[in-house]
């Protein structure tokens, strides 16, 4: 939603905003853009009445904005339809949906494009450290849009990515998530078909290789051509085939392979091979759109993260403080892995929100704990409403884990124990209480 506010904004029309909860970056990045934020949901900013309320799909009927609209009988729309009749039509949509790695992937195709002088608009949930913003217009054809299976709005049920129409579909992967939206896995598949039906047949689709989930979806009906990346490392010689050989083990330093075709080699400063495998989907989808494929790997090697995936916050006495945005066990495990490989015998303390509704739910009460044994210390902060007992993780882990109901007893635990040469994750989908500041300002 800031992102369509910003595109909105870009588009000349004055633009303000309401939510319970905005935190930096993101609303520092629309103050920078001259849109005005309200805290909470009073009405009061609806009148005089707008011409137009873009509705995010965390509203639903109960809400004091939402009841006014509804009552008046102002204009509203959801923020997929709006990027749908605005901002897409005519354009070259290149979309990257799944489960992981949508943010960081659909920022290197966005990179990639600029690197090749494209000058391409885009609307991804985080903020590209390339371009400082998370959403441009930019210029025709090109428009790069991270697609999330989540539902559009309270008045729309469908998942908003059926609402981009995209030529190039990056399917990153696919896992059981949004149990606050989804029934089961089935349920998420079908929305992904639904995706798949819409992709035209000049068109491009590109899927790993070796997903279970995504051949399932797949299977259901696919009139587009395909090209697929190998993760696993799978041999199949009949198929021409992305792949990666990994120079370094922690997946800073690769070679891009198109079949048994050398395209170049990637040097940057990303950790794991989830980043690998994204890279291989990014220059894919470049490629669909026109740019060489060894331009694209050119285009990596300066590629910048995004904001709150493994982005270094700090690093005082010698010890490194992180934030990154995982809030599923798979992302967790990825990212723990990626910083393992990194360290070495390094010691990691990982520290857990688990703010998420699928995780708040308990949906991964039983992964939770085998995703994070990679890390040397676990400190998990159990919320006041969560609604599963954290303690069976921390029985599984054992010594490893601690229990925290306070970010202040968390940050005092790791004054208290860090040393120099530690690392210190911090994994949350929300500000987390501000304890990124507030463990560097304790640490020194």
């Amino acid at each position: 939603m800031g992102g369509i506010a910003i595109l909105a904004r870009q588009m000349g029309f004055t633009v303000t905003g309401s939510d319970a909860n905005v935190y930096p970056p993101m609303s520092t990045q629309l103050q920078e853009q001259g849109i005005e934020l309200h805290k909470g949901f009073d009405p009061a900013p609806l009148d005089p009445a707008p011409d137009l309320v873009v509705i995010g799909n965390a509203m639903s009927r109960g809400n004091a904005s939402v009841e006014y609209v509804l009552a008046r009988g102002l204009p509203y729309i959801s923020g997929p339809q709006f990027l749908s009749d605005h901002i897409l039509k005519g354009r070259w949509v290149l979309a990257v949906a799944g489960t992981h790695g949508k943010t960081t992937t659909s920022s290197m195709v966005a990179w990639i494009l600029e690197y090749a002088k494209l000058t391409p608009g885009f609307l991804i949930g985080g903020i590209p450290a390339n371009f400082g913003i998370s959403a441009r217009l930019g210029d025709a054809p090109f428009f790069v849009v991270e697609a999330d299976e989540y539902d559009t709005a309270f008045f729309d049920k469908r998942s908003k990515f059926v609402h981009y129409k995209p030529s190039t579909l990056v399917l990153n992967n696919l896992e059981f998530d949004h149990a606050d939206i989804f029934e089961d896995l089935d349920a998420i598949k079908k929305q992904f078909h639904h995706l798949v039906r819409i992709v035209p047949g000049n068109g491009l689709i590109i899927a790993p290789v070796d997903d279970p989930n995504l051949v399932d979806v797949l299977s259901m009906g696919c009139w587009t051509p395909l090209e697929q990346f190998d993760t696993a490392g799978v041999e199949q010689p009949e198929e021409k085939l992305w792949n990666a050989r990994v120079i370094k083990e922690d997946g800073s330093a690769f070679s891009v392979y198109w079949g048994d075709d050398h395209v170049g080699d990637v040097n940057w400063s990303l950790l794991g091979m989830h980043n690998v495998h994204n890279a291989l989907a990014a220059v894919a989808a470049a490629r669909h759109a026109g740019v060489i494929a060894h331009e694209a790997v050119a285009a990596l090697n300066e590629f910048k993260n995004v904001k709150r995936r493994m982005e270094v916050r700090g690093v005082v006495n010698g010890i490194t403080v992180y934030d990154d945005f995982a809030h599923h066990p798979t992302a967790i495990n990825l990212t723990l892995d990626g910083l393992r490989n990194r360290v070495g015998s390094g010691k990691i303390i990982a520290i857990l929100e688990p703010r998420s509704n699928t995780m708040r739910m308990g949906v991964h009460a039983t992964t939770l704990a085998p995703s994070l044994e990679a890390a040397d210390e676990v400190l998990l902060y159990g919320p006041p409403d969560l609604g599963w007992d954290l303690s069976q993780v921390v029985a599984s882990l054992g010594d490893q884990a601690k229990q925290f109901d306070d970010v202040a007893a968390i940050v005092e635990y790791v004054a208290a124990e860090a040393r120099p040469g530690d690392h210190v994750l911090v994994m949350s989908n929300g500000s987390f209480g501000g304890i990124h500041q507030k463990l560097l300002e304790a640490l020194g």
